[in-house]
């Protein structure tokens, strides 16, 4: 099958329930009426779907004519807590609730390639799983399904992102990260409060703080390798009740940031010492809470890249390869990578000045050119035929 032809000729379609989902909104762990729809949409075709009673999301099974191994093709399906102002007519009708990552984009582009799949089941050697995933925003949605035993014999996986930094029509196919792995901790301060003229009789919480602030910062500078790349950021401070009275609690919230397990774990062991050692050299305490959410986003896989860009060349032609460079923004399809060791993320090109759809994720003017949409369904299923009829195993050109 010709899918981006196909793709074409349901453009209608994908672009319609791509209307629908954005403008009915909804945030992690909500998307009830999202996956209803999905669902809805998904059992008109014919294709069997698994839903869960406590979660959100679905998972459609197309199994192809002969037997084969198993791929997983996901979507995440979830928004975030903006208020919109892209200006589009089909706005999100949930007030502070908005589609500013493209995830309705992601659904509506697997609902295409779920079509498309099912009209060439026959063709196909193997089975396709296709996971809408709710949560993905909150760090933790994709390890519901991994948990649960739902992606037990799945062979390998791809998801995508929609990219505004890269071209609409072009994908970003890249070897090793992709995007950054997540850890967040919240430190507690604690010293002892005293009148502020009298400073010495208490033991300022602020004081200690701040310096942790600033010694945080020779993690990134003095103990780890300058070619490994690594962001130790402290977003949040809260401390004080008054301005004469010295603070006898402040609170940091923070962030780390980075490609490598073995940065990631210097990180850790270096904030934990720094932490202790500076909040006791100001007679203080600290109590430290350090939180390991999402590894890095890697495509370790060669064969499957080989595929990704022989599917994006077949799809959007022989320049429809982009330069990239890795994101040190989060993704949680990586849990899904580090249980299936051969996955794949790719990068979807949005890009377009003329429609102005030039506006960064996770933005209130955030716009996608429905312009935009079959390419990515059709590369979706490309994908998933080259993948489980063989795939392309020359060397990348």
């Amino acid at each position: 099958m010709d899918f981006l032809k196909k793709a074409k000729e349901m453009e209608q379609e994908i672009v319609e329930n791509r209307h629908y989902l954005h403008r009915h909104a909804e945030l992690s762990y909500e998307e009830r009426e999202t996956t209803a729809f999905l669902v809805s949409e998904l059992e008109k075709m014919g294709i069997p779907v698994v839903t869960f009673e406590d979660y959100t999301g679905c998972i459609a099974v197309i199994e192809g004519a002969k037997p084969g191994k198993t791929l997983l093709l996901r979507a995440d399906i979830d928004a975030l807590p903006i208020e919109e102002k892209s200006g589009v007519e089909f706005s999100s009708v949930h007030p502070g609730v908005m589609h500013a990552c493209g995830h309705d984009c992601h659904a509506a582009m697997l609902l295409g390639a779920a079509r498309l799949l099912w009209e060439s089941r026959e063709t196909l050697a193997g089975r396709v799983k296709l996971l809408f995933q709710a949560a993905e925003e909150v760090f933790v949605g994709s390890h519901y399904y991994v948990d649960k035993g739902y992606l037990e014999d799945v062979d390998a996986a791809m998801g995508v992102h929609v990219w505004p930094t890269a071209e609409q029509g072009t994908a970003v196919v890249l070897d090793g990260p992709v995007m950054a792995s997540c850890d967040n901790f919240v430190l507690t301060v604690k010293g002892v409060s005293a009148h502020g003229s009298t400073p010495n009789e208490g033991k300022d919480a602020i004081v200690a703080a701040s310096a942790i602030i600033c010694a945080l910062q020779t993690v990134v500078s003095r103990e780890n390798s300058p070619i490994a790349p690594l962001a130790v950021t402290v977003g949040k401070v809260r401390s004080g009740t008054q301005f004469n009275i010295v603070a006898d609690t402040a609170v940091l919230e923070g962030t780390v940031r980075t490609y490598s397990g073995q940065t990631r774990d210097l990180a850790e062991e270096s904030i934990r010492r720094i932490v202790q050692g500076t909040a006791m050299a100001m007679g203080c305490e600290a109590d430290l809470e350090y939180k390991r959410l999402e590894p890095p986003v890697c495509n370790n896989d060669p064969h499957l890249n080989r595929i990704a860009r022989e599917a994006a060349r077949t799809v959007f032609g022989e320049n429809g390869l982009a330069k990239g460079s890795p994101a040190t923004g989060s993704e949680d399809f990586s849990y899904i990578m580090e249980y299936i060791p051969s996955s794949i993320f790719v990068l979807l090109g949005i890009r377009d000045e003329e429609s102005g759809c030039t506006c960064p994720v996770h933005n209130e003017g955030f716009r996608v050119n429905d312009k935009a949409l079959a390419g990515g369904a059709a590369f979706y299923a490309q994908f998933a035929a080259m993948y489980l009829n063989g795939g392309e195993e020359g060397e990348d050109r």
